[in-house]
């Protein structure tokens, strides 16, 4: 039997998960077929499925590496600011040309979660997985005394998550709004939430 190349079987993995991304975007979730895909990655489905079992399974992968993304950003940013402000920084990627690209296609994937359990299941791992995350960086923010002790983490965590769910669905549902300054009125609203006294650090007296 043939060895797998580790290195060489994750780099194909990540052409397949870029390749399915850009379908995704293009055509939606349900639109994008696997012979879409295969096309696209300039694969057979054969040599797909050998790398992902279905689409629920590719979309299960990129929300994997999204995780690992977010998880390193929010390391390397608190370590040279504080929790909350690591946080709002992350906002800014909601006016992104790159996040507002996969906003609606996010949107789809919820509303799928509706009708098709496999995705339901995606979304559901996915959003514990995030929660989760979240949770413990909102621990580590009330551990140093830069987020209010009086919030629960994992409750706080699940409201701000579909506090941003619903921001993404902004540029869709008032697309005339200047994305910009939504993002700045949300960074306002959580930084006052989050912070001790519910007072955000550009809103205290500077002494």
């Amino acid at each position: 039997m043939r060895k797998v190349d580790p290195v060489r079987h994750g780099e194909k993995r990540r052409e397949i998960l870029e390749a399915a991304g850009r379908c995704f975007v293009r055509d939606g979730f349900r639109g994008a077929s696997i012979a879409a895909i295969c096309a696209e990655a300039r694969i057979s489905p054969g040599h797909l499925y050998h790398y992902f079992s279905s689409k629920e399974a590719i979309v299960a992968a990129m929300a994997e590496i999204r995780l690992e993304e977010a998880a390193a950003r929010f390391g390397q940013l608190a370590e040279g600011s504080s929790v909350l402000e690591a946080f709002l920084a992350q906002l800014d990627r909601l006016n992104s040309r790159r996040h507002g690209a996969v906003q609606p296609l996010l949107l789809e994937m919820l509303s799928e979660a509706g009708r098709d359990p496999a995705m339901a299941k995606v979304v559901q791992d996915t959003s514990r997985a995030g929660r989760a995350l979240l949770a413990e960086v909102l621990r580590k923010g009330q551990a140093r005394g830069e987020i209010d002790t009086s919030l629960d983490p994992e409750m706080a965590a699940a409201l701000l998550m579909s506090l941003m769910d619903g921001a993404k669905a902004m540029s869709i549902r008032a697309p005339d709004l200047d994305g910009k300054a939504a993002v700045e009125l949300l960074k306002m609203m959580i930084g006052r939430f989050l912070a001790p006294g519910g007072q955000a650090a550009e809103d205290r007296p500077h002494t």
